[in-house]
């Protein structure tokens, strides 16, 4: 009875109250974001924008701008900068590493002869669910209506251009400008995501409800409602959880993600064809090529 009090008392103070709407929002968008990631096989992208949210921020210390804001545009414009590199085999994976490096290097640069508080700019990393603003709020709203809208209106396109890049360019998809497009959602979704659970802590809102949702889902639009789903469960359990036994979210969030990830894992896997196939199949005339 007393921690189901104490637990009341909590959801009533206002910022517990917007952590919880935040975290709702995110997991309408981000574990989106997540299946794009794992489509598109760019798993450095969440460390690449990391570093690049740090030189984001620390430009903003230097210039008294809002940091995070000045975060999320450096992760947009690094998205849309390594764009054009997609156009070759391996060429994003690539592109992250080289990003990553030269974002941190630019970043320790900037932050040894500018003078500004080197820990202040490591410590928005950490990032804090409890701490979000009204601009966070905002932020997060935003990719929750603008992820799942693109994903609708593009599905098709998006099924093809995850399966195939070729595929998708002899069917008539505009490859080019819809990988820019996903890699700034991708971008901003990330750097968005570091406030909540902090920069290490990124792949509980985005990664994780992806990689167990593949596993259940026979389609691209079945494997997003089961992204969404799981990130639902995951981020109101273990925020619930975090509230009730005074724990720090961020790391109670990760785990049980991974709890979710390993229990869906020990389902038998379905004896199907992969996921892309039927998208891709229903598209074209011809059936989809064999890897």
């Amino acid at each position: 009875m007393t921690l189901a009090a104490d637990l009341g008392q909590l959801l009533q103070l206002v910022p517990v109250q917007r952590a919880g709407i935040t975290l709702l929002l995110a997991a309408v968008g981000l574990p989106v974001v997540g299946v794009v990631i794992v489509g598109l096989d760019i798993m450095p992208v969440r460390f690449a924008m990391m570093h690049v949210a740090l030189l984001g921020i620390a430009v903003g210390m230097l210039t008294g701008l809002d940091p995070m804001l000045c975060a999320l545009v450096a992760c947009a414009l690094a998205g849309a900068g390594v764009a054009p590199l997609a156009r070759t085999p391996d060429g994003l994976s690539g592109a992250m590493g080289l990003l990553m490096s030269l974002a941190i290097a630019a970043a320790l640069l900037l932050l040894a002869v500018s003078g500004v508080n080197a820990s202040g700019a490591f410590a928005l990393l950490w990032g804090s669910i409890l701490s979000v603003g009204t601009p966070d709020l905002v932020v997060v709203g935003a990719l929750a209506v603008a992820v799942p809208a693109l994903f609708w209106w593009r599905r098709r396109d998006l099924a093809l251009l995850l399966y195939d890049r070729e595929l998708a360019l002899s069917s008539g998809v505009p490859v080019q400008r819809l990988t820019l497009l996903l890699l700034v959602l991708v971008a901003v979704a990330v750097g968005g995501a570091i406030k909540l659970t902090g920069a290490l802590l990124v792949d509980a809102l985005t990664l994780l409800p992806a990689l167990a949702a593949r596993r259940l889902g026979t389609s691209l639009t079945s494997i997003t409602v089961w992204a969404v789903g799981i990130g639902v469960v995951v981020n109101l359990t273990g925020f619930l959880v975090a509230l009730t036994l005074d724990l720090p979210p961020g790391p109670v969030l990760v785990l049980t993600a991974g709890a979710v990830v390993l229990a869906v894992h020990l389902v038998p896997e379905r004896r199907i064809s992969s996921w892309r196939a039927p998208a891709s199949a229903s598209s074209t005339a011809s059936s989809p090529p064999s890897h």
